[in-house]
């Protein structure tokens, strides 16, 4: 069972970790709305195969881990884009 501490543990870890800092710079690397939670979501998909999945550690990474990553990497990567058109004036 589920705790509602394990929970927000796992949105704070994302948020603070590779999906939600790597999804903002990748958002902001590009103007269009379509391809900046596309990158975010990669990232989100990633992060827990490249991270969370080590054999040393025996911990599985369950799909909430991937759930959670993946929708913290696509709005980083929607927070990023909207820092591009609202910050650039080039």
């Amino acid at each position: 069972m589920l705790s509602l501490l394990d929970l927000l543990g796992t949105i704070g870890g994302s948020i603070l970790g590779l999906p939600g800092i790597l999804g903002v710079a990748l958002g902001m690397t590009t103007r269009n709305w379509i391809v900046a939670p596309i990158l975010g979501g990669a990232i989100g998909v990633l992060s827990p195969l490249i991270l969370g999945g080590h054999h040393s550690a025996e911990v599985p990474v369950t799909t909430l881990d991937y759930s959670v990553s993946t929708i913290v990497g696509i709005l980083a990567g929607l927070v990023g884009c909207a820092i591009r058109h609202k910050g650039a004036k080039v």
